[in-house]
């Protein structure tokens, strides 16, 4: 994780010099306050996760903090899981336009953007339901101290459970972006 951490922040190293230069339109001010917590969630996870591995950085002159680096860890986690979402969908106009470029898509399909659309609809119904069946809110505002998995799930159904709580979280983060940016060519345009 740390690695592809990494490669990512290397790939987008623009994204840190041109933090302090341009416009801060609504739409941009949603994307650094996302991408800025994020990466403090994932400090969080890795500071956690250190403070946690009693075996892979035994090396390190670590003792106590146990109960804050789980509190941490589980905060930093279900957080970041959220983030992660909303930077995705953010970004997802990006993503289909390399998606189109390398299918070789060159002209948009009415029949398949709706098709695409009612998908979305449907995967962020699911998202809701294991959102809400997995009680993920009561770990992000640590009401439950302990995360619970149901270890008779099938792990097809655990991983599309996450699968439809990202689509969820993209898909919204990803409509409330076009609305900022919407809005936003509108305020240039009065101006």
């Amino acid at each position: 994780m740390f690695v592809l951490f990494i490669f990512h922040h290397l790939l987008n190293r623009n994204w840190y010099s041109n933090l302090f230069r341009g416009k801060y339109t609504p739409l941009r001010i949603l994307q650094t306050a996302a991408d800025v917590l994020l990466l403090a969630a994932m400090i969080g996870l890795m500071v956690s996760g250190i403070i946690l591995s009693r075996v892979v950085f035994d090396f390190l002159p670590i003792s106590g903090g146990m109960g804050f680096a789980r509190t941490l860890h589980m905060l930093a986690l279900y957080w970041g899981f959220l983030l992660m979402s909303l930077h995705l969908g953010l970004h997802w106009g990006m993503i289909m336009g390399m998606f189109r470029k390398a299918a070789g898509i060159e002209h948009p399909s009415r029949i398949r953007t709706w098709i695409l659309r009612v998908l979305a609809v449907g995967l962020c119904a699911y998202g809701i339901y294991a959102f809400a069946k997995n009680g993920i809110a009561s770990y992000m505002f640590l009401q439950t101290h302990f995360v619970f998995f149901d270890m008779d799930q099938p792990l097809p159904l655990f991983f599309a459970e996450y699968i439809g709580m990202m689509g969820l979280g993209a898909v919204l983060a990803h409509y409330i972006g076009k609305l900022l940016r919407r809005s936003g060519s509108k305020q240039i345009k009065k101006d």
